[in-house]
């Protein structure tokens, strides 16, 4: 399997530790976030990584020119010019993904004691464009399914907004998305309406009503986004205790 790893973010929710690191230099468990993703990764079967690069990018190329990219098939995909969102870093990166097999695409603020093995099967099983990781937990935006866990909308709980391209996006089940999905290389052919900078999260509306994308939901496994100064304690409080495990 190969992982598109999401490390271009400014990092602004977790200063003042980014004013002079990127977010994927940032300490979780005694290393920093990319490390600990790469190997953790490495370690559950994933076998080619591309990484997005824009802010302080030369030092995340020049942190795994040092480590010898852990002895991994590492690519950066770069965007110094502009930080293309998370739809455009896939768009950029899409000429790595020529194998024609489902991706991983994984937030380098997120660490989760979950199973990738296991979401792939689960994704390959299912034959949907994508499998998103969403759980029941409080967050500002939302994914809306239906109750076989499909999409049909998304909230935002802040601003009001609803979006619901399918017209039976009614009475759908709240899940707060996780920052880890699993997609098919289908996804490339949608992808030149949406120019260079976008977020995924419009391309996973725009073809919901006509192509499965579907949610996985993590219950009780371990996961969280150490994109803040508390999430961050709370992750290396939970790795010292065993609960999310620390690589080697």
């Amino acid at each position: 399997m190969k992982a598109l790893i999401l490390a271009a973010g400014l990092g602004t929710r977790l200063r003042p530790a980014t004013d002079n690191l990127p977010k994927a230099l940032a300490t979780v468990g005694g290393m920093p976030l990319l490390e600990y993703n790469l190997k953790r990764l490495a370690a559950q079967g994933i076998t080619e990584f591309i990484v997005n690069v824009h802010h302080k990018a030369d030092m995340v190329e020049d942190f795994l020119q040092r480590r010898k990219n852990f002895g991994l098939n590492v690519t950066i995909s770069d965007e110094r010019k502009q930080l293309l969102d998370t739809g455009g870093g896939l768009k950029h990166a899409a000429w790595f993904f020529d194998d024609g097999k489902p991706f991983l695409i994984y937030n380098v603020d997120v660490i989760t004691s979950l199973d990738m093995q296991q979401i792939y099967a689960q994704h390959v099983h299912s034959n949907v464009l994508a499998t998103l990781v969403v759980s029941h937990r409080s967050s500002s935006r939302y994914f809306l399914f239906d109750a076989s866990h499909r999409l049909h909308g998304w909230r935002n709980m802040k601003t009001g907004e609803e979006r619901r391209p399918s017209a039976s996006a009614e009475n759908m089940i709240s899940l707060a998305f996780g920052g880890i999905h699993v997609v098919n290389p289908e996804i490339f052919s949608h992808l030149h309406n949406f120019g260079d900078k976008f977020s995924i999260v419009d391309v996973y509306l725009a073809l919901a009503p006509k192509y499965p994308i579907m949610g996985y939901d993590i219950q009780g496994e371990q996961w969280l986004d150490v994109g803040t100064p508390e999430t961050l304690k709370a992750a290396n409080a939970l790795m010292a205790s065993g609960a999310i495990p620390c690589p080697t």
